[in-house]
């Protein structure tokens, strides 16, 4: 078989980003294709997707086969589950994490000058987006807070460099969680995330 279309078929079949070790442990020792080939099977895969609805696309965790950005509005349709709007303070609290990390609880409410709200950080925590990453040496020994490469492949970033400016981050993600006819606010209704 083709190496190309092997690992096509492992990226479809593993319905997650695969990494370049994890493509290259589809294969025994004796038969293990050079990283250089495997580079380029990933290359011709990707030419292959031109002009497709699907695309090859390199993040954090590694590579995987995705519908393009242009076909959204369509494919949201299959998925009857509304995403979650998110509120001022949560989308403020992942900016401010993603652009200033690693950084504390208390320098996360030192730059909004409001409480964070404990229900932001573990729901953020929860959906795999930030990590506890060590414990500032100050009394008390805050936690020290990071995004991880979840957040990274989410938004199909390879890494933090790729973070657009921070105001157009903020507005895509009020964008993205709002709905055309309402502006995000400071307050969560109660289908939305704190």
């Amino acid at each position: 078989m083709e190496l190309k279309t092997i690992i096509e078929a492992a990226l479809l079949a593993a319905g997650r980003p695969l990494s370049f070790a994890e493509l290259e442990n589809l294969f025994a020792d004796n038969e293990r294709p050079e990283p250089a080939e495997i580079q380029s099977a990933l290359a011709e895969l990707a030419e292959d997707c031109r002009g497709r609805a699907v695309e090859l696309k390199q993040v954090a965790s590694g590579y995987r086969l995705q519908v393009r950005e242009a076909f959204s509005p369509w494919i949201s349709r299959l998925f009857e589950e509304r995403p979650g709007r998110y509120s001022r303070a949560f989308l403020e609290t992942l900016a401010i994490i993603a652009y200033r990390q690693p950084v504390t609880r208390g320098e996360i409410e030192d730059i909004r000058g409001v409480a964070v709200s404990s229900g932001i950080v573990r729901t953020l925590q929860e959906r795999g987006w930030i990590q506890v990453v060590g414990h500032k040496e100050v009394p008390g020994r805050p936690a020290l807070l990071a995004t991880t490469k979840q957040f990274l492949d989410y938004f199909n970033l390879k890494s933090l460099g790729e973070l657009p400016p921070l105001q157009e981050f903020i507005d895509d993600l009020a964008l993205q969680a709002a709905p055309q006819d309402q502006p995000v606010t400071e307050n969560a209704n109660t289908e939305s995330i704190e």
